[in-house]
């Protein structure tokens, strides 16, 4: 029986827009290449998401040489380049968080903001000495626009599990969870203890905490439709609440940086107790 294995990998190039699934990515301190460097902000320069605008996932960016371009059915695509150091540089913020970003122009924001049907605009982190910094031990570790972390990696057991514990016929896909790193094994929730992990032979990775999640989860993320409200938090809930919220997946950093690619092999190089903070009826 195979090992577990890289099943699928998935950048988003534009936090919050939907994303991509490419057969391979390089990994850096900051996480993926390419991964979350841009961000839809609004007039007051705070963070949009599908969590107050669900309309953001049918907004697909396609990155360029030059920068990318926003796409989203049935309308008039739009080319954006990467700021150049005379754009606009803006103090944007991302939760609790302030960074500097440029802003991509006028053409950019007023795309999003008739595609959306709200003012907004689109920044870009050019620098990453600018990115936030996430301290582990005496480790800095850089973020992006990433909500916490560099890496979010998910397992598809875990998922099987909780789809078999959702309502009949609710089942639901791996991108309602936006990871990047999406790992086959056969066990489910063996990711709770998972400390470092060596994917593809060479690139090393430490699993650093599980992930709180949010109403998103309930967003069909090539619909922008909402199936179920209640779930599939509901279930989740009723198995993997901690005092820190409701946990699926688990945030990582980089420790070794590295080529990775769909059906690398994973291997475990170090494991520990399971990191939920309350692990009652963590088992299905």
């Amino acid at each position: 029986m195979q090992g577990p294995h890289v099943t699928s990998l998935h950048i988003y190039p534009v936090k919050g827009l939907h994303g991509l699934a490419p057969a391979s990515a390089m990994l850096s301190p900051w996480g993926m290449e390419g991964d979350r460097r841009w961000m839809v902000v609004t007039p007051d320069n705070r963070f949009l998401t599908q969590r107050t605008c669900r309309d953001m996932a049918l907004v697909a960016p396609i990155p360029t040489a030059e920068g990318l371009v926003l796409t989203r059915a049935g309308v008039q695509p739009c080319p954006v380049r990467c700021p150049d150091q005379t754009a606009l540089l803006l103090t944007v913020t991302v939760w609790k968080d302030q960074v500097q970003a440029r802003d991509a122009g006028e053409e950019a924001a007023g795309w999003l903001t008739r595609v959306l049907g709200r003012p907004c605009r689109l920044v870009w982190m050019h620098r990453p000495e600018l990115a936030r910094i996430r301290m582990l031990g005496e480790a800095e570790h850089p973020v992006s626009f990433a909500d916490g972390y560099p890496l979010l990696l998910a397992n598809t057991a875990s998922l099987e599990t909780l789809n078999d514990r959702l309502p009949a016929g609710q089942a639901i896909p791996m991108s309602r969870f936006r990871a990047n790193i999406v790992i086959s094994s056969n066990q489910a929730w063996t990711e709770d203890g998972w400390r470092r992990l060596c994917i593809g032979g060479n690139v090393v990775v430490r699993v650093v905490a599980p992930c709180s999640r949010c109403v998103v989860t309930s967003i069909d993320q090539n619909t922008a439709q909402v199936p179920n409200p209640k779930e599939p938090l509901a279930t989740l809930a009723s198995f993997r609440r901690t005092s820190g919220g409701v946990m699926f997946a688990q945030n990582a950093v980089v420790e070794k940086s590295g080529l990775i690619s769909v059906g690398d092999r994973v291997e475990v190089l170090e494991e520990g107790p399971s990191n939920l903070l309350d692990n009652q009826n963590q088992t299905a």
